[in-house]
């Protein structure tokens, strides 16, 4: 296997435009970069919103995508520990239109690379890693939350004799957010979601599901039963979750409490957060594993989530369920307009080599 010296990718051609399909390419791989022929690539809600708002693109035509599977195609001269005709799973580097996974082929430094184990398929690989940096960088950044991680020593235990808050746990962040929780040793893992996701939610190691439209700050103190917790994850992000969530908070009258979001803080949450005493913190974190302040945790991540002993292979931890949309880098705009609705507990994946 090689990379080819042309192939199909989805580029935006200006702002704001609909995706076309055109002929790339790659430059010469550098010596720490492996060259990858993208299987899968699953869609999330950044994709749609990088093209609507025209926001992280230098110039374009640009290509989109940042959470993909596929086989190892070649390697530098530097990479030892990937080898040609490999399976591996990978968040992409949003940006880099070479690193960006809505296209035939990438390439992306091999250090950032996951293999992926032979209990889960490339569709289930691709949705993984770009939802779950985003979890590890709220968990355990210190722009996040700063606990220390599972693959650290004493890791598996700063959960122990606590309960922790995820709200939206049938969300692609919010099913990573419930198994790192448990790899972290919590006790007690309280979320909410519609009732069709409740019995897969607690499947995947969550202790407690609250209705989603009965998650009143009340009840979700409450389903805490009675174990202390320092700070809620909330992977939705919305206004009203956040503000759910710090009145959780001032509820429990915690002491330097605080909410992490995967999107920007919302100026009234933050506004009611400091609004009475204990003030509740509200912080957004970005979850951009290829990141300098990051590759201490997204480099460790990728060799324990993957490979035959990584978290995957030993049942402990589940990717989301993937839902294919047909029509390889020609069914994206679909993709786009699926996402937008919303999709319940599944991830959107697309097979970039069944273009037609």
């Amino acid at each position: 296997m090689s990379l080819p010296s042309t192939f199909q990718g989805a580029e935006v051609p200006e702002p704001k435009a609909q995706l076309s399909i055109a002929q790339r390419s790659l430059s010469d791989l550098k010596p720490n970069e492996v060259g990858i022929k993208v299987t899968a690539t699953a869609i999330n809600p950044v994709d749609y919103k990088i093209r609507d708002y025209a926001v992280f693109i230098q110039k374009y035509p640009a290509v989109l995508g940042s959470d993909a599977a596929g086989v190892v195609a070649a390697v530098g001269s530097e990479v030892k520990d990937l080898k040609v005709g490999e399976r591996v799973f990978f968040q992409g580097i949003i940006g880099n239109y070479e690193s960006s996974t809505f296209q035939q082929y990438c390439k992306m430094p091999a250090e950032l690379v996951s293999k992926t184990p032979d209990n889960i398929s490339d569709d289930e690989a691709a949705g993984i890693m770009l939802a779950t940096i985003a979890v590890t960088t709220g968990f355990y950044a210190q722009t996040g939350h700063g606990m220390t991680p599972p693959w650290q020593e004493g890791g598996r235990n700063v959960g122990k004799g606590k309960s922790i808050i995820i709200i939206g746990g049938a969300s692609s962040v919010g099913q990573y957010a419930i198994q790192m929780a448990r790899l972290s040793g919590f006790e007690r893992i309280v979320t909410n979601a519609s009732a069709s996701n409740h019995e897969f939610l607690k499947k995947i190691g969550a202790h407690v599901v609250l209705d989603r439209s009965e998650s009143t700050p009340d009840a979700v103190f409450e389903a805490a039963g009675g174990l202390p917790f320092d700070f809620i994850f909330d992977a939705i992000s919305a206004p009203a979750t956040q503000k759910l969530a710090v009145q959780v908070l001032q509820k429990a009258k915690v002491s330097g409490g605080h909410v992490v979001t995967v999107q920007s803080p919302d100026a009234e949450a933050k506004t009611l957060g400091q609004s009475e005493e204990p003030h509740i913190e509200v912080k957004g974190i970005m979850g951009l594993g290829s990141s300098p302040d990051l590759r201490h945790l997204s480099e460790p991540l990728a060799k324990s989530l993957g490979g035959p002993n990584g978290y995957i292979a030993q049942g402990l931890f589940t990717p989301n369920r993937p839902q294919l949309v047909p029509g390889g880098l020609a069914g994206l705009e679909e993709a786009f307009s699926l996402s937008k609705s919303g999709v319940s507990g599944k991830k959107l994946v697309i097979r970039p080599h069944e273009t037609k």
